[in-house]
């Protein structure tokens, strides 16, 4: 309000200004018709000059006025537009989970809320590969990934939404269309920020930092233990419920949480969908308790972990109890990743003592170079055979190598070669190429 008043006052005082030096060009004027005619009165030269001077001498006042009060309200005179110099070319910048994100930042000011429509902003990202392997039985093939719609808006100053709509192909060359997230969020304010809808799980870093989008990450891929249900993933990715967010007040370390209960996931029967959009398979609800900060001397690095709880009731079976630990240290900063995280995976039957953990890791590198970002990952992942919910999945471990090259600001291309190694199998040999972009 002060700086309004200040625009206020600083208004009058040009408009006086602007009043006098238009009784001056009237004066100047008046003076010229005067003697060009004939007058038969005395000459009043005297007169108008000592005017005129009276008038520059109040223009020098208003002047130094004006200046007195931008100098009061912090207001610096506006340079008269020039032409902006075209930067060199750079490399397009690395994508940020904030691409993907909630509108970030405080409630708009009511003054900025739009009347009578949300702001709907909508963004698009999807990729083409081509991939091939030694496994045999399989063949090498152009594939079409998923084509992500990437919806938010602000519905008023506290609410906003968002979606991902993905249209995507399935081993039988069907094409679909899954509703991946839809939350709409109310923010009290930065400590507490509540969501309902269907959300990602904050299980670890990968699964909130990067979602729909292969445009988003370094690799070509999400590691192993981040795969999506309907890829042969064990995790709960995808969830249906509430979720709240907020920072915990701690100065500079910059720490966070996230409390979550939803649905869970059923309890993976090969015939079903793993994400309990509509009904639940059992009254108890799945929850999740995550912690991360982000320590403000270190610009770029997080670290946290993460709690999950669940009761399956896979067909034929008693509950089993499903427990998931998390930890993980990533640092991204302009040129320079390191991601590690692991995860544990523990099922136990009622009334029986024995247990089965599942762990699994990655830890993942890469440099940026110019355009070039070589990357490094290594991923192991560790399933016992007997395993009631996915035994299937056995053992699996091995190095991927990639580069990845940006073709502009909007488009990237990778290349990516990797050796899987499996248990009681022979280890399989695969390249991928991908070009992935958003528009």
């Amino acid at each position: 309000m002060r700086i309004r008043t200040g625009h206020f006052v600083r208004l009058v005082v040009q408009a006086r200004f602007f009043e006098i030096v238009i009784a001056l060009g009237l004066l100047l004027f008046g003076s010229q018709i005067v003697a060009a005619q004939d007058a038969q009165v005395p000459s009043t030269d005297s007169q108008q000059t000592t005017l005129i001077n009276n008038l520059l001498q109040r223009i020098d006042q208003l002047e130094a006025r004006v200046k007195e009060l931008e100098a009061k309200e912090g207001i610096t005179a506006t340079p008269a537009a020039q032409p902006a110099p075209q930067p060199a070319a750079q490399p397009a910048p690395k994508p940020t989970q904030e691409a993907q994100e909630m509108p970030m930042g405080p409630p708009p000011a009511p003054e900025n809320i739009p009347v009578g429509v949300p702001s709907l902003k909508i963004r698009g990202f999807s990729n083409v590969l081509w991939s091939g392997s030694d496994q045999k039985g399989t063949t090498n093939s152009f594939a079409l990934g998923q084509t992500d719609l990437f919806i938010t808006s602000v519905l008023s100053r506290r609410i906003d939404m968002l979606s991902e709509v993905v249209f995507e192909a399935d081993t039988k060359n069907n094409m679909g269309v899954d509703l991946e997230r839809m939350l709409l969020r109310y923010s009290f304010n930065d400590y507490f920020k509540v969501s309902a809808g269907r959300y990602h799980t904050a299980i670890g870093f990968y699964n909130t930092a990067y979602h729909h989008s292969t445009w988003m990450q370094t690799a070509v891929d999400r590691p192993f233990i981040f795969q999506f249900e309907d890829d042969g993933g064990i995790l709960p990715i995808h969830n249906i419920g509430l979720s709240a967010t907020g920072i915990i007040p701690s100065g500079h370390f910059g720490l966070h949480y996230v409390a979550e209960i939803g649905n869970g996931r059923a309890s993976r029967t090969p015939l079903e969908e793993a994400v309990q959009n509509r009904v639940s398979d059992h009254n108890g609800k799945a929850f999740n308790i995550a912690l991360f900060a982000r320590p403000e001397m270190v610009p770029g690095f997080q670290f946290g972990a993460s709690y999950y709880h669940d009761n399956l009731v896979p067909q034929g079976l008693p509950t089993v109890h499903e427990q998931i630990f998390s930890a993980h240290a990533v640092y991204q900063g302009t040129h320079f990743e390191f991601l590690n995280e692991a995860i544990l995976i523990r099922h136990q039957w009622n009334a029986v003592p024995a247990a089965f953990n599942t762990p699994a890791f990655y830890t993942q590198i890469s440099e940026g170079i110019g355009l070039f970002r070589p990357y490094f990952r290594y991923q192991y992942l560790n399933a016992s055979n007997a395993e009631p919910i996915f035994g299937d999945v056995s053992r699996r471990n091995g190095p991927s190598f990639g580069i990845r090259y940006d073709i502009g600001e909007f488009a990237s291309f990778k290349t990516e070669i990797n050796r899987t190694d499996l248990r009681q199998t022979k280890p399989v040999n695969g390249i991928t190429t991908q070009v992935d972009f958003t528009f």
